[in-house]
């Protein structure tokens, strides 16, 4: 489907974009394109539960209840500034009577945004402040996260006021293996690489690459244990940072979905799956039947050995690790629950076999 740039003056067309300051106006319209269809073709059809909202530049589309056109929308129009077929799932298919030119737009990201900018006592002038200076990208690859959809608009304001931005050279150690973790980090720019150093391997194993956008050192402030990985810039680059208090009030807390042993049990017996991040010995010591092992160090590096349309209860001894594992999974729209108080819990109810060592399976 071809596509060509939008304009921030074309956003501001439609409404509800148009109540968006400009400073998101444009940060929208770097991450949006005008898509082009050809006559006779389908933009969605009836029942599609995808989050988006249609707003039609130009062209005639048709919006059929089945096999009857119950309304057609002309670009430029009045009924055309407003996106098209709004409810969710879609209560109607959306068809192009002639060559039609769209634009697709997150509904959630918007929503977010269009918050953001209403509400609270803060001007979107003062979060742009020193530290915020052509932070449009990064800011909105944040705010298109799944989970920072569940964070309050105030905690969202909150956030990038009291972050701080600190700038680096290649080769500087951002976070090392082993300390204390006091922040939480945002790439702005330049590029970082993830290690970890093991018995076999003292120069480390390289984990992962970081990129604008991308974040870290929340899994030492969750878990309250020390980093398990060094983190060091590839590039010159800046970083922003949350202080670990602020990090836990404002981003943990609404961000993690915590359910009981019977919750969880019922997740999975909808088709949802057990995610043990403990260690392989951990885990072969005892866990739950049909568990995935995944150890919290290498979460990041096996994102893609997990699906996106399945339902995770996330699992450890105490509940701390798999805290920390939920919140990246969540971060990067996973659907993730945490099993409160751990697998510890359970040690009194296993079969007896299990307490002695032998896999659930």
């Amino acid at each position: 489907m071809p596509r060509k740039p939008v304009e921030p003056s074309q956003l501001k067309a439609f409404s509800p974009l148009d109540g968006l300051k400009m400073e998101n106006l444009k940060a929208l319209a770097r991450k949006t394109s005008i898509e082009e269809i050809a006559g006779g073709r389908f933009i969605f059809k009836q029942g599609d539960a995808e989050r988006r909202s249609i707003f039609i530049v130009s062209g005639e589309v048709e919006l059929r209840d089945e096999e009857e056109v119950v309304a057609i929308i002309h670009g430029g129009s009045r009924e055309a500034r407003s996106p098209i077929a709004p409810v969710i799932p879609r209560t109607v298919s959306a068809r192009a009577r002639s060559p039609v030119e769209f634009i697709s737009v997150d509904s959630d990201l918007v929503d977010v945004m269009l918050t953001w900018d209403q509400t609270g006592s803060y001007e979107v002038s003062e979060l742009r402040s020193e530290i915020m200076a052509d932070a449009g990208d990064w800011m909105t690859t944040l705010l298109q996260t799944k989970a920072f959809h569940r964070i309050p608009a105030a905690n969202i304001q909150a956030i990038f006021m009291r972050m701080e931005q600190v700038n680096y050279k290649a080769g500087d150690v951002i976070i090392k293996q082993g300390e204390q973790g006091d922040f939480f980090y945002v790439v702005t720019d330049g590029k970082c690489v993830v290690t970890r150093e093991t018995p076999l391997n003292k120069e480390g194993i390289k984990l992962a690459e970081l990129e604008v956008g991308d974040t870290f050192g929340e899994e030492a402030l969750i878990s309250e244990a020390t980093r398990n990985a060094t983190v060091t810039m590839l590039t010159d680059g800046s970083l922003v940072r949350l202080g670990k208090d602020d990090f836990h009030t404002l981003m943990n807390e609404p961000m993690l979905h915590w359910v009981e042993f019977d919750e969880a049990s019922d997740i999975i017996a909808k088709g949802g799956k057990w995610l043990d991040v403990r260690l392989p010995s951990e885990f072969e010591n005892f866990h739950q039947s049909d568990a995935i092992n995944i150890p919290l160090y290498f979460i990041r590096l096996k994102l893609k050995a997990l699906d996106t349309d399945t339902a995770y209860v996330v699992c450890c001894d105490t509940g701390r690790r798999s805290s920390a594992a939920a919140y990246i999974l969540s971060e990067r729209g996973f659907n993730a629950h945490v099993l409160k108080g751990g697998l510890n819990q359970l040690a009194g109810n296993r079969p007896k076999n299990e307490a002695e060592g032998v896999s659930a399976d």
